[in-house]
């Protein structure tokens, strides 16, 4: 990310780069009231501290805050549509404040793609560790999907509709954690396909099942349908009877047997 640097303050302008790189490497894009995963912020260098490694979480705290607004408002006007004003407005910050810290609203695009993902896949792994089973891992992976994204739908929204706005280097790097979550999935799916002793194609199992749980934002309503962990419940279900039970051998083709 591109920080602006004001002429003749380069020391300050570079300690607010570090601060900003340290202190959103522990940020994670959650909605207000949404309960926090316990780990605490990692540190993040103060000037008022000489350098030492200290925690700041008011930054952290400041930034995640800001993070949100900006998906309400890239999720209401669409990226293209929202400038950088908006932005401000709707995070209670002047302007000038907002460019203190980001060049363009490409750089908050960017934090939300890149801290959701990483999020996302940071649960995933620890939630794996003690599972038992390849089944039961799958379900645990449908199930992290649905809680993340039924917490925060406008960032969901905005990952969908603005998936190929990054260029350059930070679409290559938002891309590259795509895959890393995409091999998790087909890795998970060939696990199982290998202890229930299964034939069926991994990369077609695993674009079903996105295909059944991304677009959930757009139709999950709390107030009638169920909530993250009946609804993971459910459709691991739906998803799994059908992996598990194999349907019919195809037929041959007719020109073979003619």
């Amino acid at each position: 990310m591109t920080l602006r640097q004001p002429a003749g303050d380069n020391n300050d302008s570079n300690e607010r780069s570090i601060n900003l790189r340290m202190a959103t490497t522990n940020l994670e894009t959650r909605l207000p009231g949404e309960p926090y995963s316990g780990r605490k912020g990692r540190p993040v260098l103060s000037a008022e501290k000489g350098g030492e490694e200290v925690v700041d979480s008011r930054f952290d705290r400041r930034l995640a805050k800001l993070l949100y607004h900006a998906a309400r408002i890239f999720c209401e006007k669409g990226y293209e549509g929202a400038s950088m004003r908006d932005l401000s407005r709707a995070a209670g910050m002047s302007l000038a404040g907002l460019y203190h810290y980001f060049d363009s609203k490409e750089d908050l695009l960017y934090l939300i793609q890149k801290h959701t993902f990483e999020t996302i896949i940071e649960r995933l792994q620890e939630r794996l560790k003690d599972a038992k089973g390849a089944e039961q891992r799958v379900r645990i992976f449908i199930e992290n999907h649905l809680e993340y994204f039924l917490a925060n739908k406008e960032a969901m929204k905005v990952l969908t509709h603005e998936d190929d706005t990054l260029k350059n280097g930070r679409g290559a790097e938002i891309r590259a954690i795509k895959r890393e979550y995409y091999r998790i999935c087909l890795e998970l799916l060939e696990d199982l396909r290998r202890e229930k002793g299964l034939q069926f194609s991994g990369r077609m199992a695993v674009l079903g099942l996105f295909g059944m749980i991304n677009w959930i934002y757009t139709w999950h309503n709390p107030r009638v349908d169920l909530n993250a962990g009946e609804l993971a419940e459910e459709m691991s279900d739906l998803f799994l009877r059908g992996v598990l039970n194999p349907g019919r051998p195809k037929r041959k083709n007719s020109k073979a047997n003619a």
